[in-house]
């Protein structure tokens, strides 16, 4: 996973996850709250409503025991005709003047819709029932069915208490308008015996006025109000729709109503709806609120999709800062990482081209700082080689030159003494030629003189050991040209005159070959002597020359230091002509040894 991913994603799950997060709890807590808040303002909404249902109730009670209290109710039952009573009596006269003065309060009463008395002790059929306020279009129950009646027990116990039935729970008695009736049992002030029953139907038009003004004056607009009985019918719906019908047939789940307020979550009419209950306790009925939950999470559904809206800023913002930014800060460190791979690969002159005036410069300068410091240190580490391969050259040389010059000027001195002038002159010559290569200053020099050289030094030596060995040298001419390191075969040839023939019994061999190829020469020295072991190949060809020990390592068991001229070469072409180039050597105790030195082709003025 690269850097401008793994930013992305940080800021994904460090900003954007936790602000989801957030928003999801603040969700839902608020979504459980605007239940409960509605919870309780339908408690406090509901219970203002029955305090005016029951202010209504109240009233047409106060206003029925006027009547009662006055007699208006008795006089009306037990007169033969009360619209032509006599007059003259002033006990008649007072009653008729209650009697006008209640029945005008009755008419100017503007919820009253009909009242009538039934006459409980005689009369048969209609003259049962007296009218007090006529209502066109309704036929009264008859006394002797309201006798059969489940009511008429029921008021005969309340003994003048009032009884309220609401609309469609008996229309046979109230009709199918909607109006509540009250209906009473009317007692005799002086025995009080049973004289009568009361029976008063109000209009909706209270209860209409009571829903309304809770309507406009608070946040219930959308609020369904109905009045049920404890069987689940609907007695009243303000918004009349739901009339007489069961309220359960509408809900799920199915709710039992109780004496105590309850508020929950259902369905109702198949939409999500808070329902909240909450009985009228002095009567057998409750009222009901539903408010639909998508008008209740309005608000919650507004602020849903703002929070959405911003969340997806967000992560367009976080895009734009990653295609923007981001790139800018990966692409840099992408194009130094480049640039270090280079590094890796051997470019040790890659260069970051510095930009911007940030911490994004600092880390380009840093890098080519570094850079120029790696290629200071290199240049430092590759003339501290350098001069560790001239000063082991310095001492092959200084080590090979006096012993050697003592040596041929001693074999000089004995050939003059037997006056083998031409031999001296030979002698002198050859070693003329050794020490002219020897003392040239140029590190690298061509083939040919390579050859001169070592074709010197084997005369030279095969004069002080005539019976020791023979050599042979086969090197194109075409390869004389090709540049090489100074003192490279020499120092070969030595070690197989010094090491490789030492203590033979038979004539020692020396072939040198040389073979050219596209892009390589190659040089081979072979010999017959006593050859080298793995230990001494390893010691030679494995040593690791930066340990400290390096140079203590023998390549053969010998009391004096041998070997310096064969691992020197070793050093100095692997350190010139890098890995693929140097000594590669292949010998065997008693097979003799073949030493093969593989260098770059190139000639006097091809670049290097």
């Amino acid at each position: 996973m690269n850097l401008r991913i793994k930013l992305f994603t940080a800021f994904i799950a460090l900003v954007i996850i936790p602000l989801f997060v957030l928003g999801i709890i603040t969700f839902f807590v608020t979504f459980n709250s605007i239940e409960s808040r509605h919870s309780q303002q339908a408690e406090y909404s509901l219970k203002a409503i029955s305090y005016s249902i029951k202010n209504v109730f109240h009233e047409m009670d106060n206003l029925t025991d006027t009547g009662i209290a006055k007699g208006v109710f008795q006089a009306a039952i037990v007169a033969k005709d009360p619209d032509s009573q006599n007059l003259t009596a002033t006990t008649q006269l007072e009653l008729n003047a209650n009697q006008k003065n209640f029945r005008s309060l009755l008419y100017n009463h503007p919820a009253i819709d009909y009242a009538f008395l039934y006459n409980v002790n005689g009369g048969v059929g209609d003259s049962n029932v007296i009218s007090i306020f006529n209502k066109e279009n309704f036929q009264t129950l008859p006394y002797e069915k309201f006798k059969e009646h489940p009511l008429f027990n029921e008021v005969m116990s309340l003994r003048g208490m009032p009884k309220w039935i609401a609309p469609h729970e008996y229309p046979e008695l109230t009709g199918s308008d909607k109006v509540f009736t009250e209906i009473r049992l009317i007692k005799d002030l002086s025995n009080f015996h049973r004289v009568g029953v009361l029976v008063v139907q109000i209009k909706d038009w209270e209860f209409e006025k009571i829903f309304q003004n809770l309507e406009l004056g608070s946040n219930m607009r959308d609020t369904r109000f109905m009045l049920v009985n404890d069987k689940g019918l609907i007695l009243y719906d303000y918004q009349s729709e739901l009339d007489g019908q069961s309220i359960q047939s509408y809900m799920k789940p199915d709710y039992k109503f109780s004496a105590d307020y309850q508020s929950f979550k259902g369905k109702f009419n198949g939409e999500e709806s808070i329902i909240s209950i909450y009985n009228l306790k002095e009567y057998p009925w409750s009222l009901v609120s539903v408010t639909s939950w998508s008008y209740l999470s309005k608000e919650l559904t507004t602020f849903a999709k703002w929070f959405v809206a911003i969340i997806c800023i967000c992560v367009l913002t976080a895009m734009l800062f990653n295609l923007v930014f981001m790139n800018r800060i990966t692409g840099t460190i992408g194009v130094i990482v480049r640039f270090m791979r280079k590094v890796e690969d051997g470019d040790l002159n890659a260069r970051v081209d510095e930009k911007g005036d940030d911490e994004l410069l600092l880390l380009q300068k840093g890098f080519n700082n570094q850079m120029d410091k790696i290629n200071e240190l290199f240049h430092q580490v590759k003339r501290e080689q350098l001069q560790k391969a001239n000063a082991e050259l310095r001492v092959l040389q200084a080590q090979i030159k006096p012993h050697f010059l003592f040596n041929t000027l001693e074999s000089i001195n004995v050939l003059a003494v037997q006056n083998e002038g031409r031999k001296v002159s030979e002698m002198v010559l050859r070693l003329a030629s050794i020490l002219r290569i020897s003392i040239q200053d140029k590190e690298e020099i061509k083939l040919s003189l390579e050859v001169e050289h070592l074709r010197s030094y084997l005369e030279i030596q095969k004069f002080r050991f005539d019976e020791l060995f023979e050599y042979h040298i086969d090197i194109p001419d075409e390869m004389m040209n090709c540049l090489l390191l100074k003192l490279t075969l020499q120092p070969l040839v030595e070690n197989s005159i010094q090491h490789g023939f030492e203590g033979i019994d038979y004539i020692g061999k020396i072939k040198v070959t040389g073979i050219m190829e596209e892009d390589r020469i190659l040089l081979r020295i072979e010999d017959n002597g006593i050859g080298m072991t793995s230990e001494q190949l390893s010691s030679i060809q494995y040593a690791d020359i930066d340990d400290p020990e390096y140079d203590l390592i023998e390549p053969y068991p010998n009391h004096e230091r041998r070997g310096l001229g064969l691992r020197s070469v070793f050093d100095r072409l692997r350190f010139k002509y890098g890995s693929k180039s140097g000594l590669f050597i292949c010998s065997q105790p008693g097979q003799g040894t073949i030493i093969q030195c593989v260098i770059p082709k190139y000639e006097l003025g091809d670049k290097n």
